[in-house]
């Protein structure tokens, strides 16, 4: 009964023993960015994903347009305005992907550029002074 929870320790039935943990850091991940050969892969597996929607959709479009003119239910033609607009939908996904792919290889060959900023460091009248200096060389 050396510690102050001995009893608490022989009710229980457990050790008095003190465990000590060790504690170990984790590396963290390394994200790699992704190269050009991926975002060409990317694209291009995306885009055939697109034409394969798309090219679905047209079929299902014509498939619900006979559909609704033999029945002449307004649920089907409801259905087919649907269609309609989420093909539409996929080929605006589809130009929006022209346009990201566009961007990406911009931004690729786009380097770093230099700014220059000229600063004048003085007060007005040492800025007056030099212009009026400036304008009487010109004239001269």
């Amino acid at each position: 009964m050396s510690s102050k929870f001995g009893d608490l320790n022989d009710t229980f039935n457990v050790a008095d023993d003190v465990v000590e943990t060790e504690i170990v850091k984790k590396s963290p991940d390394k994200i790699t960015k992704p190269t050009s050969d991926d975002v060409r892969k990317d694209y291009d597996y995306t885009r055939g994903n697109l034409y394969s929607i798309i090219e679905k959709g047209q079929e299902a479009i014509n498939g619900i347009l006979e559909l609704a003119q033999e029945s002449e239910m307004p649920r089907a033609y409801e259905v087919a305005g649907q269609l309609i607009k989420n093909v539409a939908d996929a080929t605006d996904k589809l130009m929006d992907l022209q346009k990201k792919l566009k961007d990406v290889e911009e931004e690729k060959q786009k380097g770093p550029s230099t700014v220059n900023n000229a600063l004048f460091v003085g007060s007005t009248a040492d800025l007056a002074k030099m212009l009026k200096n400036g304008l009487k060389e010109d004239n001269k």
